[in-house]
């Protein structure tokens, strides 16, 4: 079992690498990750922006609304994809634990009273996100620098 295993790995580490893409670049994407992504997303060209790639994982906010009552719970479509949100999840899930920023925002989500799986959702967007740029420029993830604010005198 284990060597089928590890010829499933190796068979596709060498699809990945035939493919020009910068995806396992992001922290918390490995390529089993990151073929399940690019497998599921197929040609990023096929949404004009990152809203769309997001509505088509089913990570958007619901709506609830009737004439004029308006809801104020939203909660995650889950009208796309299971398979890209899943993988999504794992990313977000390892992102948290492998790279400051979204470290810090999972963390600010928590601070503002978000519960862990609406942290995760929000940090699963911002990967999107950051995938979306990554797979339409064509380019490596580079790691956000914090700006350097002036000092007080």
């Amino acid at each position: 079992m284990e060597d089928q295993q590890e010829e499933v790995e190796n068979a596709q580490a060498e699809l990945m690498e035939q493919i020009p893409q910068y995806i396992t670049t992001i922290p918390g994407i490995g390529l089993p990750t990151g073929a399940a992504i690019l497998s599921e997303i197929g040609d990023i060209h096929r949404f004009e922006t990152e809203a769309k790639l997001v509505a088509y994982a089913g990570i958007d906010a619901t709506v609830h609304q009737s004439g004029q009552f308006k809801g104020t719970e939203m909660h995650m479509s889950k009208r796309g994809s299971p398979y890209l949100r899943l993988a999504l999840w794992q990313a977000a899930s390892m992102a948290v634990l492998h790279n400051e920023e979204f470290k810090a925002y999972y963390e600010k989500k928590r601070a503002e009273g978000k519960a862990h799986g609406t942290a995760v959702g929000a940090v699963c967007r911002k990967l999107l996100v950051r995938v979306f740029i990554i797979l339409k420029e064509n380019r490596p993830y580079e790691e956000r620098k914090k700006p350097i604010l002036p000092l007080d005198s």
